[in-house]
């Protein structure tokens, strides 16, 4: 099979037993697990050899591989978690049951094996199409990642199809999350004007918190800027943002993301900065969590369709979402 060394390029490999498929321009390479949720595992900017998809301590293992592993919906997602950046359909956080349905930590789709077609492969772009069908919940998912030449952007196309003959609800996020080495304590990270905070009911690392009350970004309280990466051992939290007139965030002047804000309203920002000394992160994890989602809180489905902010998909109803990764010139 003929193979391309130069300008856009793409090509199948096999990492940990699982089928994966790599996109490379002149100045992206982007690795994305067919195998397992469509997962980002590599985002790497080739002049600068930085890599924007963290990497777990215990690494990429197969999800087929459960061996001596407990029964526990909320310990299967951590079980198989890699890093990198992962699709979160149709349910956002903790286990919970929607309609009959039980669905587990952030299931279903980012343990699932997704369907993998490349579209374009030609010196000017390249372009794989993923598809999915959830198991508990009749939902169709397909998405196409696409790199163009000389274009220092990850481009992510979306089709949600709601293959049933009832209206039903979901939770619909990227779980993008930053760490070192290129997160380092000191990065900024802005978003635009208008922006909320709203905090999580509870301490997740109790008694240890870092926001209690809701304002506006980035110093809802009036003292703690969440603008400002911290140093390591500060408290965990996790935080909701909302009030995107448009969906955009930058991180350490290096990395855009946009998304379109009418069907993604929110931003989960997730902080584990070392301070959870059990599991399942052990100290270990130094990491800033900024995961645009169509709902909130992290306590599952069955609170979003309570407080409202659930996705709605009617029957037989499509939904469509893009979303761009673009790394920004050096400031």
């Amino acid at each position: 099979m003929y193979r391309r060394n130069w300008r856009c390029r793409i090509h199948e490999i096999t990492l940990a037993g699982l089928r994966a498929i790599v996109l490379e321009n002149e100045l992206l390479r982007v690795t994305v697990l067919a195998d397992k949720g469509g997962d980002v595992v590599e985002f790497c900017h080739k002049p600068r050899d930085v890599d924007f998809a963290w990497l777990a301590p215990r690494g990429l293992r197969d999800p087929r591989d459960v061996a001596g592993g407990a029964a526990d919906d909320a310990a299967l997602f951590h079980d198989q978690y890699e890093g990198g950046w992962q699709e979160v359909f149709p349910n956002g956080g903790a286990p919970s049951t929607y309609r009959g349905a039980a669905l587990a930590q952030h299931g279903e789709v980012a343990g699932l094996p997704w369907d993998a077609v490349i579209v374009d492969d030609d010196p000017d772009q390249v372009a794989v199409r993923l598809t999915v069908r959830t198991r508990r919940l009749p939902f169709r998912l397909a998405k196409t990642f696409r790199l163009v030449s000389g274009e220092p952007t990850l481009v992510l196309e979306e089709e949600l199809r709601n293959e049933s003959g009832v209206d039903l609800d979901a939770m619909w996020g990227h779980h993008i999350v930053f760490g070192a080495p290129f997160l380092r304590p000191g990065a900024k990270i802005r978003m635009p004007e208008g922006v909320r905070v709203i905090p999580h009911e509870t301490a997740i690392n109790p008694p240890e918190r870092r926001v209690r009350e809701a304002g506006p970004w980035p110093m809802p309280d009036g003292t703690t800027d969440l603008g400002v990466v911290p140093e390591p051992g500060t408290p965990s939290d996790i935080v909701y943002l909302t009030g995107f007139a448009e969906g955009w965030y930058e991180i350490a002047d290096a990395l855009r993301v946009e998304w379109d804000a009418k069907v993604l309203p929110y931003v989960w920002m997730w902080q584990e900065l070392g301070a959870w000394r059990d599991y399942p992160w052990w100290g270990e994890a130094y990491v800033v969590g900024l995961e645009p989602f169509s709902s909130f809180p992290t306590n599952g489905l069955a609170e979003a369709v309570e407080n409202g902010s659930a996705l709605r998909v009617p029957a037989g109803g499509d939904r469509t979402l893009s979303l761009r990764a673009t790394v920004l010139e050096e400031r």
